[in-house]
């Protein structure tokens, strides 16, 4: 059975950081295309980055160099570095994973979700 288990959520001050980590287990990540998304209330699921096995990233324009997508293939784990946060930052965060070359989606591998709160 696959497992992705996000880690790394919690409360935060507006300008602060947190790191997400996303640990496989089951399944091995290194030849997967990666990626994280996130979910605030009331809001449809929002892409933000990927990496691809070769580790070639793509960000959502709309995070402006804030966050950092990596990995670390001998860990079987991902990373999610997040600077500068704001309030409006505030959501569930999932990553996930697919063995094609493209962004993942409903029916790849995805995590339970880790909460991140910024407080203003």
């Amino acid at each position: 059975q696959v497992q992705l288990v996000e880690s790394g959520g919690g409360l935060v001050q507006a300008g602060g950081s947190l790191r997400l980590s996303c640990s496989a287990f089951g399944r091995t990540l290194s030849g997967d295309t990666l990626a994280w998304f996130r979910q605030a209330p009331g809001k449809e699921r929002e892409f933000l980055a990927f990496i691809s096995w070769r580790g070639v990233r793509t960000y959502s324009d709309s995070l402006k160099g804030r966050f950092t997508i990596s990995r670390d293939n001998a860990k079987n784990t991902m990373y999610l570095q997040m600077n500068s946060l704001k309030p409006e930052d505030t959501a569930v965060y999932y990553c996930a994973a697919t063995p094609q070359l493209r962004i993942p989606r409903t029916g790849d591998y995805w995590g339970q979700g880790t909460q991140v709160t910024v407080s203003s």
